[in-house]
């Protein structure tokens, strides 16, 4: 929303922050990002290689029309990730699939930038992410799934206070072979009593 707020003919594609932490900053995703690395991370198999992307190619069409309908419903929460240093957009974020009569969504997260792999903005971007779930959305619930063997979901998962719930056996076919579907979930009075242990 823009409500209140000036813009000039070429701010067009300038879009506030929306959720604020120490390095990074979510926004609502913009045309522009589409020229930047956004397309090409979904046409890399080593940054898709724990989710259910590249199995066909990732055009600019389909990521005009993602970008477009992202901001459209209210059923999905869809962010761009930057790094607050710069505005460099690094990945992003999504509480997706929201359900207003059982108040619950579904996470997900794409860290693209390769070169900030293992620096904790996933860690960063998921906390200010879910924070906002159950103190803004009202979220009872947020859940997520990721590959066995896909470590960096699974830690993040955990470091959001969610606890393992159950294993879908060779639910996904990737790269060649099928991989069990590791389910997580988190209540909101979990997460709330591990934010308050943490401080």
């Amino acid at each position: 929303m823009h409500v209140g707020v000036a813009r000039l003919e070429t701010d067009i594609d300038i879009e506030p922050s929306f959720l604020v932490g120490h390095r990074i900053a979510l926004r609502a995703l913009r045309p522009a990002d589409v020229k930047g690395p956004y397309l090409h991370w979904l046409n890399d198999a080593d940054v898709c290689r724990g989710n259910l992307h590249h199995v066909y190619p990732y055009s600019v069409e389909a990521a005009m029309a993602y970008v477009r309908t992202s901001s459209e419903t209210q059923q999905h929460l869809i962010l761009a990730i930057t790094l607050r240093k710069d505005g460099r957009h690094i990945g992003n974020i999504a509480l997706q699939n929201i359900n207003a009569i059982s108040r619950s969504a579904e996470f997900g997260i794409l860290i693209g930038d390769k070169k900030v792999w293992g620096k904790g903005f996933g860690r960063e971007a998921g906390r200010l992410l879910c924070n906002h779930g159950f103190s803004s959305l009202n979220l009872h619930r947020i859940a997520c799934g990721t590959f066995e063997d896909n470590a960096a979901m699974r830690s993040l998962a955990l470091s959001l206070g969610m606890k393992e719930e159950g294993r879908r056996r060779q639910a996904v076919f990737k790269q060649g072979r099928y991989v069990d579907m590791i389910e997580y979930g988190v209540l909101r009075a979990e997460y709330e009593e591990q934010l308050g242990k943490e401080k």
